[in-house]
This record gives C-alpha cells, sequence and structure tokens, in this order.
C-alpha cells in the first residue's frame, strides 16, 4: 500500500506543512482543524502530541502544549479524534511527539493504534536513530508508518547520507539549532545550509521547519528545498483569530 506522503511528494513541489498541538485551543478542535486546513489547500499536516518537557520547543509551542494538557488531550483521545475525521481527510497526518509518552504507551501499541486511525508517519526527534533501527524499525514498517528524522545545520555528512539511507517519505531539515519559534528572515548562514544539503542530491525530499512563518521565508525555503513547514506562527495565528480564519493565513502563505 502507498503511503500518502510518497503520493503527495509525487503529485506537487513546494510542499506546505503545518503543525499545530492537538487539543489547541479547546480540547475538540482538532478535528475541526485538520478539515479547515485541509479546505484550504495545505499538503500535509503535523498533528503535535503534547508534552509536559518539550525540549526543543520555543515559547509558542510550549505554551500551546501546556493549554491542550490543562484541556485534557491524550494520546488514546487523539486517536478517537483522528479515526472520526479520517474518511474525510485525504491528506497526510503525521503526529510529532517525544519519545516518553510514546514509551509510555506502549511503542507497538502506539504504531498500531496510528495506523488504525489514520495516520502515515511519526516524527520522534529524540529517538536516535540507532535505536530506532535496531528497536523499532521492524514495527514502524510493520505498520506502514514512516520515521521522519531531523537533521540540523551541525549534522555530519556521514550521520546525513545515513539517515538518508534509512528515510522514508521526507527529511526534516531543521533551519538552525535553536529551538522552534516563528522568524521574519533567513540569514545567510541558513542559505548556506540550504544549499549545501540540495548540492548534495539526496534520495529522499526535504522540507524546511523551524522559523518558517510567512510567505518570504516559505518562498525562500523552498527555493532549497522540497517544502516547509510552519508551525509557531500557525498557533499564533489561531490563538488571536481562532480556527475560522485559518483559510485567511495560509492564503497569505502562498
Amino acid at each position: 500500500m502507498i503511503n500518502r506522503i510518497d503520493q503527495v511528494f509525487k503529485k506537487k513541489k513546494k510542499i506546505l506543512s503545518i503543525y499545530f498541538t492537538a487539543g489547541f485551543p479547546n480540547l475538540d478542535d482538532t478535528p475541526k482543524i485538520i478539515e479547515n486546513l485541509q479546505n484550504s489547500g495545505v499538503d500535509i499536516i503535523e498533528i503535535g502530541l503534547p508534552f509536559s518537557d518539550p525540549l526543543a520547543d520555543g515559547p509558542t509551542i510550549q505554551e500551546s502544549s501546556t493549554s491542550a494538557l490543562k484541556n485534557g488531550m491524550n494520546t488514546s483521545l487523539l486517536f478517537k479524534q483522528i479515526k472520526n475525521i479520517r474518511s474525510k481527510i485525504s491528506v497526510p497526518l503525521i503526529i510529532m511527539g517525544y519519545f516518553n509518552p510514546i514509551l509510555q504507551y506502549g511503542v507497538e501499541k502506539f504504531c498500531i493504534d496510528s495506523k488504525s486511525s489514520g495516520i502515515d508517519g511519526l516524527i520522534i526527534p529524540d529517538l536516535p536513530i540507532d535505536i530506532y533501527t535496531s528497536s523499532y524499525k521492524n514495527i514502524f514498517e510493520s505498520q506502514n508508518l514512516y520515521n521522519i528524522f531531523l537533521i540540523t545545520p551541525q549534522t555530519s555528512i556521514d550521520r546525513i547520507l545515513k539517515i538518508d539511507k534509512i528515510s522514508k517519505g521526507f527529511i526534516y531539515m531543521v533551519s538552525d539549532s535553536s529551538i522552534t519559534g516563528a522568524k521574519n528572515i533567513i540569514d545567510n548562514s541558513q542559505k548556506k545550509y540550504f544549499l549545501r544539503i540540495k548540492k548534495m542530491k539526496l534520495n529522499n525530499p526535504t522540507i524546511v521547519g523551524f522559523g518558517i512563518s510567512n510567505s518570504e521565508t516559505f518562498k525562500l525555503a523552498t527555493n532549497y528545498s522540497d517544502g516547509a513547514i510552519i508551525g509557531s506562527a500557525f498557533i499564533s495565528h489561531i490563538k488571536e483569530k481562532g480556527i475560522k480564519k485559518i483559510s485567511s493565513f495560509i492564503k497569505s502563505i502562498r
């Protein structure tokens, strides 16, 4: 069975992926946000599993995660919400979360429930590639779930090639080594990093994340890659404007 992530990259270029935190602003908003994002033309949707200690996240995503947990969001509820709406949704859905809650839930059970609810891939920033390959790769592959790996400006060439060899779907190209957060510009050092990765001609598509916030940064990032991910700026938008104004945000990007 073909994974929906692969289908997107066969059909489109300059992929727009949107990240938001499950259970934010309100507990029952997740299905509505997914539907609105699809209707607005978003190509991939990343759903953040809220966690009490998000190491790589900036203040906007941390705040949304804290609110979501207070609202009562948890892994089982998220799977239920996604399963109930999946028949209406054709775009790829990816869960992004830290390894600890997945481990507590049970990795195999998490993968099985991800698949049965209609999830296409997982992004687990703190799951090392060596542990994944030795302990969990077979479980992921048995459920046709793609594990999306991250690279940063500090990732060595050897490691990038190793990640490229084992990856399916795409490689998440972190634009800088700091925490997540909306930024209005991409500096020259980031452009050099993007160009360096582009020249490597990796087998997998690359999508840039961290610091993409508007039309300008989206266009610049996608000059060097196959797509870009917007998270903090979108979360700020739905916090301020509400989930009924999602289409206006997407139109402002492309």
